[in-house]
């Protein structure tokens, strides 16, 4: 049954994010919570096995996703050598952060989180373009916020890349592009350091390096890369507006539960 819900898991988040263009993390995150919960994983730790297993589990599609917008000329390689140092260096610090932040702490800020993507998603609102990429200083800042926050969050960075980049005059395809291209050193960096942060837990449910969890990360993988271009494909033929519509109210009750899990 445990392997069966992690294959599902992978399935909704790979579907979700050919479909949506959404990181797998928004739902792999709190499924992995309740699961692990289920089987009993320590309170205290709970949620960055969560959030460790998620990023573990992002680098594979992220991968892939980068070489297919590689492939399609989309994405704008000057602006991921400006973040990417910026976001590796953010994506430990994140892990690290983590370390010390309670599990209730972690699922109250990613509760937090979901129903922000749930309103910007519910509204259909983007971000007006304002100038041009900022020069290296601002660009390696902005890496390190959007690493620091994936790694938290357990994200893939782009709710927080594609908004940055359109901001700065980047057209919507190449910003999805190249936040696509972002999402490989985020994962890199952030499964990395939840790893090497989870190596003194008290708790170790076994098959696992740190705070991932390797079955649960391969079974996700799996069903995530065979379903996100299913998902991609459905994009062109189901009306995307009320897709979105319904995936916001579903972020919005896992974000609101938890918050409540947290709260409580």
């Amino acid at each position: 049954m445990e392997l069966l819900a992690y294959l599902l898991t992978g399935a909704l988040a790979g579907l979700m994010a050919g479909l949506l263009g959404i990181g797998g993390g928004l739902v792999i995150v709190p499924a992995l919570a309740w699961l692990f919960a289920a089987q009993g994983f320590d309170g205290q730790t709970l949620m960055h096995f969560a959030v460790g297993t998620s990023l573990a589990a992002i680098v594979p599609t992220a991968l892939s996703s980068l070489l297919a917008h590689h492939r399609r000329g989309s994405v704008d390689w000057p602006a991921v050598r400006g973040l990417a140092p910026g976001i590796v260096v953010g994506g430990l610090a994140g892990a690290a952060l983590a370390r010390v932040i309670s599990s209730p702490g972690l699922a109250l800020f990613f509760g937090l989180f979901e129903i922000a993507v749930a309103i910007q998603l519910a509204f259909g609102a983007r971000p007006a373009s304002h100038r041009g990429l900022p020069g290296r200083a601002g660009m390696g800042l902005a890496g390190t916020v959007i690493g620091l926050f994936s790694a938290l969050l357990g994200i893939g960075g782009g709710t927080l890349t594609i908004p940055f980049l359109m901001w700065n005059g980047v057209d919507i395809r190449r910003a999805v592009g190249t936040s696509a291209s972002c999402g490989l050193p985020v994962a890199l960096a952030g499964a990395a350091g939840f790893a090497v942060a989870g190596l003194d837990s008290a708790f170790q449910p076994g098959l696992n390096t740190g705070f991932v969890v390797w079955p649960a990360m391969a079974a996700i993988t799996v069903t995530s890369v065979l379903l996100a271009p299913a998902g991609a494909r459905l994009a062109h033929f189901l009306p995307r507006n009320i897709l979105q519509r319904i995936f916001a109210l579903f972020l919005l009750v896992v974000g609101v539960k938890m918050l409540w899990s947290a709260l409580t």
